[in-house]
């Protein structure tokens, strides 16, 4: 419970020819984490005498072939079939997700696999693809269209036929726009060029611009053209025209709208097509990338001309159950040597092994860093710490029960099919039921609801540790809470140096503080209840404790103690947020009573209104804060006293079935 749990590797051998079964039996376990020897292999002489690396089955390309094709059709059909849901619908689906039903299969080798994707996909594929091209082509023409129209859009204030220009021998046309001012100079500047040209203009928008229509002949082109470039022409490409602009842009928007139809029913062949092989195809997808992830996994073996080796990490409570399997998957043609880590070993995965009540705070675990292997597992002291310091944050009964409530929707809806949202639900229930209890004994309700608006008390306040009117008794709950929570870890560090043979490290890191702070405690006790022997013997210890501060760490170790005391002191936000979320929370309710009183007419609908968001923003503002401070007094200030981190935790080979269940 207090430590990862127990590991073993099972060094395996078996023949070339059985090496498909006890994959496949271990996979569909998912009891072992098999680790990769090619590289020990290929770097360590002795081994290279003896095994050379192995390769991924000959099938593993053909598979991730036929699994790029099969998601490929998938995510086609996907991206054009969106349902629209009502909001009643989304809401539905998050509080009462469906369970996927598994469908039995049969358990098929990598050849016959391959057969039946192949058998499929010839099915559908064709299908897909064939529609999937005419869409291609739709689209491609309707983005031709649009630019058509958005060109002749241009032109249409000029009711010509564009072939009797830019089909012509002798004359062409400037079609563009240019600034009103310089449109003024322009005919005078093209006399200069020539006399023989026609303008037109029209008014456009902005007004400060206009556009033109010049005819001239195509000799003076060029060098009109450079003309009004200089002059800030914005020129319209005309080259290839034909037409009259209102004509082509009435034939270009009946052609859309075609397209429009034509798409529309190519996707209802689409939605036929997903409707009939939806299941078929994620249920491919699924065993592909199961049989894929096997034929890869040879990669890490070694092997001879007729043998392979593989590791695998195994629970040690697992292994009689894994061997069993091994066994009876190659017939009992194999060799298996089970070996325990060294107690230095930091290769050994971890896998983290709590009581039912705890398992959900692996999560936040997870979220930091796994534990070594030999070092103290603080998931069940973090389970019973951390919803107590978020309801030390937070002391607020009602917003209690509702992230109470907030945390059973999350466990029963969404964590249904989610294990991540399972574990944050039950975490927020319980940091709901804490953020209850503290505040029904500090006079947390809503603020000061009670009292204000019902002109009673909480019959379960504590007077002595009411957060508005004793605060210094709230604050030394904080700091006796933050002396116990950081001894705690200093225990526990001291505990992981002394079992790997680091007491230097022990002494000069955790023990010497403990000892620094049992001198203070007796030496302010005594001078508490004047007992003289008692604060002679805590001042020895606590100069014992500096002179132990100083032989280990240096003269720097007179340093550490400013940063040892600001930990300390850092529990003292657990006060400031608990004063922090009643401040705001009372707050609403002022306002709330200010427009119910001080504001006519629709001040009486305006306080529902402010006193309900107040609260709902208060919550959860006031929520987030207790839930990343306290996180903070673990991460930051309880495992900095002993937490050493491990390089990766238990990755099961494992086979993820959430569609398919093998018959057997």
């Amino acid at each position: 419970m207090f430590l990862p749990a127990r590991m073993r590797k099972l060094k395996i051998i078996t023949f070339e020819k059985y090496t498909d079964p006890v994959i496949r039996s271990l996979h569909e376990e998912g009891i072992t984490q098999i680790d990769d020897i090619s590289e020990r292999i290929q770097e360590d002489p002795q081994w290279g005498q003896i095994l050379k690396p192995s390769k991924p089955t000959p099938q593993t390309n053909k598979i991730a072939s036929l699994l790029m094709r099969t998601t490929g059709i998938i995510d086609f059909m996907d991206s054009l079939i969106t349902h629209k849901k009502k909001i009643t619908e989304v809401i539905k689906g998050f509080l009462n997700p469906q369970i996927p039903k598994k469908r039995k299969v049969e358990e098929l080798d990598s050849e016959s696999l391959i057969m039946k994707a192949e058998e499929e996909l010839s099915k559908v594929e064709s299908k897909v693809k064939a529609l999937e091209g005419g869409l291609n082509q739709l689209d491609a023409e309707k983005g031709e269209l649009e630019s058509t129209i958005s060109l002749w859009s241009k032109l249409v204030d000029f009711d010509i036929d564009f072939t009797d220009i830019t089909e012509s021998e002798y004359i062409t046309a400037i079609i563009g726009k240019m600034p009103i001012e310089k449109f003024k100079k322009a005919p005078e500047k093209i006399k200069e060029i020539t006399d023989e040209f026609a303008l037109f203009d029209m008014e456009t928008e902005p007004p400060t611009e206009r556009k033109i229509f010049l005819i001239t002949l195509k000799k003076h082109e060029d060098a009109i053209a450079t003309l009004l470039r200089r002059m800030d022409l914005e020129r319209f490409e005309i080259a290839g025209l034909k037409g009259r602009p209102s004509e082509v842009i009435q034939k270009s928007e009946k052609r859309l709208k075609e397209i429009h139809e034509e798409r529309k029913n190519t996707i209802k062949e689409v939605e036929k097509i997903k409707n009939e092989w939806e299941e078929e195809l994620l249920i491919l997808r699924e065993q592909l990338e199961i049989e894929k992830e096997r034929n890869e996994i040879y990669a890490a073996f070694g092997e001879t001309e007729n043998t392979v080796m593989l590791e695998a990490w195994t629970p040690l409570k697992d292994c009689e159950k894994a061997e069993k399997i091994i066994r009876s998957a190659s017939k009992g043609h194999c060799v298996i040597e089970r070996e325990k880590p060294a107690s230095d070993d930091d290769d050994v995965p971890t896998l983290l092994e709590n009581p039912r009540f705890a398992k959900p705070f692996e999560t936040l675990m997870e979220m930091y860093s796994p534990p070594k292997y030999n070092e103290y597992d603080p998931t069940v002291f973090m389970a019973l710490i951390f919803p107590f310091f978020f309801g030390f944050c937070l002391t607020d009964a009602f917003y209690g029960i509702i992230d109470a409530i907030v945390g059973y929707i999350l466990y029963r809806g969404p964590g249904k099919v989610n294990s991540f949202m399972r574990s944050f639900g039950i975490i927020f229930i319980a940091c709901g039921a804490w953020a209850f209890i503290l505040g029904m004994v500090t006079n947390g309700f809503l603020g000061d609801f009670f009292p204000r608006f019902l002109h009673v008390n909480l019959p379960t306040v504590i007077p002595l540790i009411d957060a508005f009117k004793e605060p210094q008794n709230v604050l030394l709950m904080a700091l006796i809470a933050g002396v116990l929570h950081i001894n705690f870890g200093l225990i526990v560090g001291a505990r992981n140096n002394i079992k790997m043979g680091n007491i230097r490290e022990a002494m000069g890191s955790q023990i010497v503080w403990i000892i620094l702070e049992l001198g203070i405690l007796l030496l302010a006790i005594g001078w508490l209840f004047h007992l003289f022997p008692l604060m002679m013997a805590g001042g020895g210890i606590a100069v014992l404790g500096v002179l132990l501060l100083v032989y280990y760490n240096g003269l720097f170790g007179l340093m550490d103690a400013s940063g040892f005391l600001g930990t300390i002191l850092s529990y003292s936000r657990l006060l400031a947020l608990c004063l922090s979320t009643g401040g705001m929370a009372i707050t609403v309710n002022i306002v709330t009573g200010i427009c119910a009183n001080l504001i006519p007419v629709i001040g009486v609908a305006l306080a529902p209104i402010v006193f309900v968001f107040g609260h709902i923003a208060n919550d959860t503002f006031q929520s987030l804060g207790a839930f990343i401070h306290s996180l903070r007094l673990h991460y930051v200030e309880f495992f900095s006293q002993f937490f050493m981190g491990g390089e990766r935790g238990f990755n099961p080979f494992s086979a993820e079935r959430k569609l398919t269940k093998i018959e057997r």
